[in-house]
């Protein structure tokens, strides 16, 4: 699912950017080890982006600053979305432990 707002203001898709529709398997084994792995590979995407254009607008190379602006942001809230994903399956398997004891 594409945001059209971050569409019509960068004028491209980006390119770290998951469909997931696409990423989402059929519930089994490994599963959520696969959409996880999928979204850390769209992370590294989105953050070689705004390293790239962060590049291009210290040497003067990028006309519209606010794309810059944009990847940095957006790879910052992927970043944040999957850590918190990480940290509530951390207290998901640790709640499980406590219940075993």
């Amino acid at each position: 699912m594409m945001i059209p707002a971050v569409s019509s203001v960068t004028g491209v898709a980006p390119t770290g950017y998951v469909d997931p529709s696409r990423s989402a398997g059929a519930a089994g084994d490994g599963a959520f080890a696969g959409s996880l792995s999928t979204a850390i590979d769209g992370l590294a995407g989105l953050q070689a982006d705004a390293d790239r254009l962060a590049i291009k607008a210290v040497t003067g190379d990028l006309a519209d600053i606010h794309q810059a602006t944009i990847a940095a942001t957006r790879a910052q809230v992927t970043l944040e979305l999957i850590a918190a994903v990480r940290n509530k399956g951390v207290d998901a398997f640790n709640e499980i432990m406590r219940m075993q004891a």
